[in-house]
């Protein structure tokens, strides 16, 4: 009988079909475009590996406490590296709005009235309307209007410039220990350039008691000795208190007839080192105020004739209705007749 030439795996028939699989090595997904927190989460998890896992080893090399190298060891997915990345922080539920519509529209209409008035302010207008909400709520309604479009804040105008520097070698120091006790002890006096209009500049004449921060201000065309002696007038008669000495700096329109005036009437005035605005950075912040929440938001025509009425009714305003939070919130009428002083003779 004729031997078989056919050759017989010695593992059997079935063996030479069978398919011989190779370990496949494990490859990191492609790194996808990682923030700089993100890459160097990814440098530590690969140093961890490389040195032992040792946590502690690796909370010490990058200056990370163990809590924190657990967490990104915990995230880590080598198929996922965006799972490295900060999460959002937006708050799962998030705050309600609990005040009324009532509410809104009056915090709008009050805010449309006085527009440069913050949320404090605000606050106590409300209140003495009968309207009592929080400070934090008035701001978180303003901005909800503001959000929704239904509050514009007025633009700026550039209409005012520093004023110039003039040298006055002659006039009375004030005394380094100088404090004003009372009402009317010092009363700050500068001007600010009012440019309402290209080619048009007016000058106002702003005084600001330091002690109970009643304002009196005067809008003259230019600012002259002679105009700065009608702002002696209008200290007397909208001033509810005696004035007593007054704060200059080393301008030419407090000098001469102005000058002559204040020692006619008995007034003491006082004047500051060249560029020391700081110094009167009362009726400077002053200047400032009427500024923002007047001239900027006024609608008065830009004549003399029209800013001067609206300038007068704005006085009031500042001092009756607006509260300071230098005087823990009171109008400076409010603060005055709380150390006896008749201020509604005044207005």
């Amino acid at each position: 009988m004729a031997k078989s030439t056919q050759r017989r795996h010695p593992q059997g028939t079935n063996a030479r079909n069978r398919i011989v699989r190779r370990p496949t090595p494990r490859v990191r997904a492609a790194a996808p475009d990682l923030s700089r927190d993100a890459r160097r989460r990814l440098a530590m998890v690969d140093w961890h590996r490389a040195h032992g896992g040792n946590v502690s080893l690796t909370a010490r090399h990058f200056g990370l406490g163990r809590s924190t190298v657990y967490r990104w060891l915990g995230r880590f997915d080598r198929f996922h590296l965006e799972a490295l990345e900060d999460r959002s922080s937006a708050p799962r539920r998030r705050r309600r709005a609990t005040w009324t519509l009532e509410q809104l529209r009056a915090v709008k209409a009050i805010r449309e009235r006085y527009p440069r008035w913050g949320k404090d302010k605000l606050r106590v207008l409300l209140r003495r309307e009968g309207l009592t909400l929080s400070a934090s709520m008035v701001g978180r309604i303003l901005g909800r209007l503001r959000r929704s479009g239904e509050l514009r804040e007025p633009r700026h105008r550039g209409i005012s410039a520093r004023k110039r520097a003039w040298r006055r070698p002659h006039a009375v120091r004030k005394p380094a220990d100088f404090v004003a006790v009372r009402p009317g002890d010092l009363v700050q006096l500068d001007t600010l350039d009012i440019r309402p209009l290209p080619g048009l500049v007016f000058k106002q004449f702003t005084a600001r008691d330091v002690v109970s921060r009643w304002d009196t201000v005067e809008l003259h065309t230019s600012a002259s000795s002679r105009s700065a002696v009608a702002i002696l007038d209008a200290l007397a008669a909208r001033m509810p208190f005696a004035v007593r000495a007054l704060s200059v700096d080393n301008g030419s329109e407090f000098m001469a007839e102005f000058e002559a005036a204040c020692t006619a009437r008995g007034i003491a005035l006082l004047t500051l080192p060249p560029r020391s605005p700081k110094l009167n950075g009362g009726v400077e912040r002053a200047n400032r105020t009427h500024t923002e929440e007047f001239y900027e938001v006024t609608d008065a025509e830009a004549t003399l004739a029209g800013l001067r009425p609206a300038l007068l009714a704005w006085e009031a305003v500042y001092n009756t209705i607006r509260p300071h939070q230098a005087l823990g919130y009171l109008t400076p009428a409010e603060y005055l007749a709380s150390v006896g002083v008749d201020v509604y003779r005044t207005y």
